[in-house]
């Protein structure tokens, strides 16, 4: 499937690279231990969840959007709970890895160029899956990104009375 952002999403990734590593040797950014050690553990987190998306999705996994329909639908892994596990992980490590040396301006507007990304990717993804009836029965109702932690409650009104 011809997807007209992609090329954004790799210049995006790319560019936090550079723009880190250009961040922290010409503005001098220092490494202050009590904020790079809790980005370390995200970044190494935020992999780790990749890594288990990867695992999970095994045949599915594409860095395209491309419609695994006839291979199945993952529910399993993080698909448990949400259906863009991937997305989440991606978006942490984009804040994390420049923040780890403090390159607040490169983890700031990486978040923001990536909302955009994410914008546009979803909007071509979300129809495409949830045009398939099995994927909208097994994944509709779960949350994009973030699992619920509580259960969903629904008010019943009484209408006998």
């Amino acid at each position: 499937m011809s997807e007209p952002h992609f090329r954004w999403m790799v210049a995006l990734h790319a560019g936090v690279l550079v723009g880190a590593g250009a961040e922290v040797i010409f503005l001098h950014r220092p490494l202050i231990p009590v904020l790079a050690i809790p980005m370390a553990i995200l970044f190494v987190l935020s992999n780790a969840l990749r890594w288990w998306v990867i695992h999970t999705l095994r045949g599915h996994w594409n860095v395209q959007v491309v419609d695994s329909a006839r291979l199945g639908i993952v529910t399993a892994g993080p698909y448990k709970w949400v259906r863009h596990p991937n997305y989440l992980a991606v978006f942490v490590e984009l804040i994390a890895l420049p923040l780890i040396y403090t390159a607040w301006i490169t983890a700031l507007s990486a978040s923001l160029c990536h909302l955009w990304v994410l914008h546009e990717r979803l909007a071509i993804e979300e129809p495409l899956l949830l045009a398939n009836p099995a994927y909208r029965a097994a994944m509709g109702g779960k949350p994009r990104f973030f699992p619920r932690l509580l259960p969903r409650f629904e008010i019943q009104t009484d209408k006998s009375s």
